[in-house]
């Protein structure tokens, strides 16, 4: 049955590999209100997720008749999840694009492995070991909450820095000084707002900045918290 039989929407989204990686693409579109159909060679994996998927078969993603049948050339969107195996990654890669699929995201494990994966058809490949370490990493050393890096750029939530404290954030000097941009201010209990050169920071605050990755990682270092007073 093709996913065209089944009423599929606009919105389907056909995911290859039910690992960590793909389970958790899954249900994250499932929660977001989209179709998904999941495929996995592994029949226990597909019965694990069964329940939880909104449609789930067991098949061979590198077979171009198995995944002819599925319907997949009715997709307009694919995830390739498939980390460990390169083989069947690039195969199943190759094998959507000859069907036809318009955007094909693709998990790499290493630069080799992404570099043929786009030679293959692959619109879009993703590196998430690499990507959660770097993130993990910005984390560890610095007053980093959560971090995103695109092109050279870093978006970065951090905890407001003592020099940003009691002044509107257009007088602070963060801009000029540091070459970063506060987007928003999250005071505690709260939710994000957007940052105006009037908004006052308080100690406690969190801060939603961007800004190239070196200005970031320097902005991200300075004191968050106030001096200790004797010894």
């Amino acid at each position: 049955m093709s996913a065209r039989d089944r009423g599929r929407s606009p919105q389907s989204i056909l995911i290859i590999g039910l690992g960590r990686f793909g389970s958790a693409v899954a249900l994250a579109l499932i929660a977001m209100g989209k179709e998904v159909l999941a495929v996995d060679e592994n029949a226990d994996l597909v019965q694990r997720w069964a329940a939880d998927l909104t449609h789930v078969v067991q098949a061979d993603s590198t077979n171009d008749e198995a995944l002819r049948q599925l319907g997949v050339r009715d997709f307009d969107r694919a995830v390739v999840a498939i980390g460990s195996d390169i083989e069947a990654s690039v195969l199943t890669v190759l094998a959507l694009a000859e069907l036809g699929v318009k955007d094909i995201w693709a998990k790499a494990i290493t630069a080799k492995h992404g570099a043929i994966l786009e030679r293959v058809g692959a619109h879009h490949v993703i590196y998430p070991e690499r990507e959660m370490g770097e993130k993990v990493a910005h984390m560890i050393v610095t007053a980093v909450h959560d971090y995103i890096e695109f092109g050279g750029y870093a978006l970065a939530r951090i905890q407001a820095p003592t020099m940003t404290w009691g002044v509107p954030l257009g007088d602070s000097g963060v801009r000029a000084k540091y070459r970063v941009t506060v987007v928003g201010v999250k005071e505690h209990g709260q939710g994000f707002t957007y940052a105006e050169h009037s908004t006052i920071v308080h100690p406690g605050d969190e801060l939603l900045v961007t800004g190239s990755v070196p200005d970031v990682e320097v902005f991200s270092q300075l004191p968050s918290k106030p001096p200790r007073v004797g010894g």
